[in-house]
C-alpha cells in the first residue's frame, strides 16, 4: 500500500509468495511435524545402537545414483556378454533397482559408518558449544565494549551503503539481441539492404546465434522510417546449448561489436540487449532526453547531442552511446505558385491528390477473391517516381485547361531538414541512448550520462529522464522505506507478545548486521544494490529476528523462573545454538543454487542469492554473539528501572496519612 510503480509489482509478488509459503509452513509445523516426531523419534534401547537411517531410506538413497548410472550398467552388461534390447530409461531403472538392493544389503555397515561420523560431529559440536558459551560469558562481562563495537559496526554499515553502487533492475539474457544499423544520411534503400545482408551473413556465423530477422528502411530503436536505417533481431540458441559453452548474450554481443567494427565500414552498428522489463523501452540500456525549451533551433540540439555522445564515450562508466537525431538531412521542398494554380482552374486539393496518388499511394476499395479480401491501392510505377525530374514530368488534370504539368507552377529544390521531429512534454527534444560499462552499476551510469549532457547544454535546454531511467529515479529509496516499515512491524508484534517495549530491542538490534553483511557480499561480488537486493533485505529481517527470538525467548523464560539473569542468558546460548545453526545452515545452503544457477533469469536470482547468502551468514555469526549481550544489558537496565519504581512506591506507602 505504501509502494507505487514498478517497485510495487516486484514487492507484491514477493509478499504473496512469502506469505503463502509461511502459512503452509506454519500449518505443517503445527500438524505434520508432531506426527512425524512421534514416528521418527523413538526411545533408544539399552545395549543397542540405534539406526542412523532406516533401511528403506538408505535404499532410496542408493537408488538415486543407480538411476543416474544407468548407462554404466548397460556397458557392464555388454562387457559381460549380456545383450538385451532395452530403452535407455529401462537401463536407468535397472540401475536404480541394483543400487537399492546393494545399499539395502549393506545397511548395517552404512549405518555404522554414519553413526561414527555423527558421533564425532556431535562431540565436536558439543566442544564448540562449550567454547561459545564461555565466549558469550566473556562478552557479558565486557558488554560496554561490545556495545561500542556494535556502534562502530552501525557506522561502518552507513559508510558502506553510501559507497556501494546502486541499480534498479539488472540486465538479463532473454535469448535475443537487437541491432540498430545507421548508414550516412540520404543513403538509398538499396544500399541499406546490401549492408543489412552483409550484417546478417556475418551474424549467422557467430557461435550462439540461431537465426536473424532483418528490416531495412526502419529503425525500431528510433521509431522512424528512413532509407538509411535498419534493424535486426538476433535470436540466440537455447540456454541448454549456450550455458556449457559460456555463450551469454553479453559475450555474443561483444563478439558482434568487434566483428562489425572490423568488417562493416559503411554503417554505424549498435548491438543492444533486451529490455529489462518488456514494454519499458525497445532495447536494453537507458536513455535521457535533451529538451530545447527556448529557440535554439534543431541544429543546436543536434550539436548538443553529438557533444554529449563524444563526452560520454570518454567515460569508462558508459558504452554504446549514440543519438539518432539528425537536423540536416536532405529534404525536397516544393514551392507552389498558388496564384498560377487559381488561374488554371485548379485547387490545392487537386495538386495534393495528384502528388499522393503518384508518389505516395491512395486506397480505393476492397474486393473479395479466392476466399480472401484484397485492397486496391493506386500508385505510380517505381520507375516514374525515382527523382525530382519525375515531379516535373507529372501532370494534374484541370477541368478547364486539360492536363497541366506540375513544372508550370512549382519549383523543386533541396533543403536541409530533420530526419524526424521528436517532442517531449511539448518541447522539441532528442534522445541519447547508452548502456552501463563493464563493472558499472546502472545508477552510476545514468548519473554519468546526465552529467555529460548537463555540461554540454546550451541556454534554455534541459536534461530529463525517460523510460527505465525515469522509473529508477522515481523509485529512489522506496524499497528502503519498506525495509524500515518491516522492522517497525516486527518490533510492534514482539512488543505485543512480550508485553514490553524494551525486550523486543534485544531482537531488533541485530537486524542492521544483516544489512552490513549483505552489502559486503554484494560489494565483493562486484554487484550493485538493486531492487532484488532490497527484497533480500526484507527477507533477512524475519530470519535475523527468528534466530534472536530463539535465544531471547528461552532466556526470558528462565529468568522468570528465578534463575539469575547471567545464568539464564548462558543457558539460552548453550541450548539454542544447535537449532540456530541448523536452521541457518539449511537456509544458507538452500540459496546456493540461486548464486550458482545459470540460464534464463540467472541475473536476478544471482543478485538475490548473493545478498541473502552473505546476509544470513553474517547475521548468524553476529546474532549468536551480540543477541545475548543485548538481552543481558536491556533486561538488566529494565530490572533496575523496575526496582527503582518499586522502591519509590514502597516509600510513598510508608508515609503516614495526614
Amino acid at each position: 500500500a505504501f509502494i507505487t510503480g514498478v517497485v510495487r509489482q516486484f514487492f507484491r509478488q514477493f509478499a504473496v509468495t512469502i506469505s503463502v509459503s509461511t502459512l503452509i509452513s506454519a500449518f505443517n509445523s503445527l500438524t505434520l511435524s508432531p506426527a512425524l516426531a512421534v514416528l521418527l523419534l523413538k526411545p533408544k534401547e539399552r545395549g543397542r545402537r540405534p539406526e542412523v537411517l532406516p533401511r528403506p531410506g538408505l535404499g532410496l538413497l542408493g537408488a538415486w545414483p543407480g538411476y543416474l548410472a544407468g548407462g554404466q550398467v548397460k556397458l557392464l552388461a555388454a562387457s559381460a556378454g549380456l545383450t538385451a534390447t532395452m530403452p535407455e530409461r529401462g537401463w536407468a531403472w535397472l540401475g536404480a533397482v541394483l543400487g537399492f538392493l546393494l545399499v539395502w544389503l549393506c545397511a548395517r555397515l552404512v549405518n555404522a559408518i554414519l553413526g561414527t561420523i555423527f558421533d564425532v560431529f556431535n562431540r565436536g559440536f558439543e566442544a564448540g558449544t562449550r567454547l561459545y558459551t564461555s565466549l558469550a560469558g566473556l562478552l557479558l562481562k565486557i558488554s560496554p565494549l561490545v556495545l561500542l563495537g556494535y556502534a562502530a559496526l552501525i557506522w561502518g554499515t552507513g559508510i558502506l551503503f553510501s559507497r556501494t553502487p546502486t541499480g534498479f533492475i539488472p540486465s538479463q539474457d532473454k535469448g535475443y539481441l537487437v541491432l540498430n544499423v545507421r548508414l550516412p544520411d540520404s543513403a538509398s534503400l538499396e544500399r541499406t539492404q546490401a549492408v543489412m545482408a552483409q550484417v546478417e551473413a556475418l551474424a549467422v556465423d557467430v557461435p550462439g546465434v540461431r537465426h536473424t530477422l532483418a528490416i531495412a528502411g526502419q529503425s525500431l530503436l528510433l521509431g522512424t522510417n528512413a532509407p538509411n536505417a535498419g534493424s535486426m533481431y538476433l535470436m540466440l540458441d537455447d540456454f541448454e546449448s549456450r550455458v556449457p559453452a559460456k555463450l551469454t548474450a553479453d559475450r555474443i554481443a561483444e563478439q558482434l561489436r568487434t566483428l562489425y567494427a572490423d568488417r562493416i565500414l559503411d554503417a554505424d552498428i549498435n548491438v543492444l540487449g533486451a529490455p529489462a522489463i518488456e514494454g519499458l523501452g525497445t532495447v536494453g540500456g537507458f536513455r535521457v532526453v535533451i529538451q530545447d525549451r527556448g529557440e535554439n533551433g534543431l541544429a543546436a540540439l543536434e550539436g548538443v547531442c553529438e557533444a554529449t555522445v563524444d563526452a560520454g564515450s570518454k567515460d569508462y562508466r558508459l558504452r554504446d552511446l549514440f543519438s539518432g537525431f539528425r537536423a540536416a538531412t536532405n529534404w525536397i521542398e516544393l514551392d507552389i505558385d498558388r496564384e498560377a494554380i487559381r488561374k488554371m482552374g485548379l485547387s490545392m486539393a487537386d495538386v495534393f491528390s495528384a502528388l499522393q496518388v503518384n508518389f505516395g499511394s491512395l486506397y480505393v476499395n476492397d474486393f473479395n477473391r479466392f476466399g480472401r479480401t484484397w485492397q486496391v491501392n493506386v500508385q505510380a510505377d517505381a520507375r516514374y517516381r525515382m527523382g525530382t525530374e519525375d515531379l516535373r514530368r507529372m501532370y494534374v488534370r484541370s477541368p478547364s485547361a486539360g492536363s497541366v504539368p506540375l513544372a508550370s507552377f512549382i519549383r523543386v529544390r533541396s533543403v536541409p531538414g530533420p530526419l524526424m521531429i521528436y517532442r517531449h512534454n511539448l518541447y522539441p527534444a532528442a534522445f541519447v541512448n547508452a548502456d552501463a560499462g563493464v563493472g558499472t552499476s546502472s545508477g552510476a551510469a545514468i548519473q554519468a550520462l546526465h552529467d555529460a549532457a548537463e555540461n554540454q547544454l546550451a541556454p534554455a535546454m534541459k536534461v530529463e529522464y525517460t523510460e527505465l531511467a525515469f522509473l529508477q529515479q522515481l523509485a529512489g529509496n522506496t524499497a528502503m522505506y519498506a525495509f524500515l516499515l518491516a522492522v517497525v512491524l516486527v518490533f510492534l508484534v514482539l512488543a505485543a507478545q512480550y508485553e514490553s517495549w524494551s525486550l523486543p530491542l534485544a531482537v531488533i538490534l541485530v537486524v542492521p548486521m544483516c544489512l552490513l553483511c549483505s552489502a559486503v557480499g554484494v560489494s565483493v561480488a562486484g554487484l550493485d544494490i538493486n531492487i532484488f537486493t532490497q527484497i533480500g533485505f526484507v527477507v533477512l529481517v524475519g530470519l535475523a529476528c527468528k534466530n534472536a527470538i530463539l535465544i531471547v525467548e528461552y532466556a526470558r523464560s528462565r529468568s522468570l523462573a528465578g534463575v539469575s539473569l547471567r545464568e539464564a542468558t548462558l543457558e539460552a546460548c548453550q541450548l539454542r545454538l544447535r537449532p540456530i545453526i541448523m536452521t541457518s545452515l539449511a537456509f544458507i545452503f538452500g540459496v546456493v543454487p540461486l548464486m550458482l544457477g545459470e540460464g534464463a533469469g540467472a541475473e536476478m536470482r544471482r543478485t538475490l542469492g548473493i545478498a541473502v547468502f552473505s546476509g544470513m551468514l553474517g547475521v548468524t555469526i553476529f546474532g549468536v554473539l551480540l543477541t545475548p549481550v543485548f538481552f543481558y544489558v536491556i533486561q538488566r537496565v529494565s530490572n533496575m528501572s523496575r526496582g527503582q519504581k518499586h522502591e519509590v512506591a514502597d516509600r510513598v506507602s510508608d508515609i503516614p496519612a495526614a
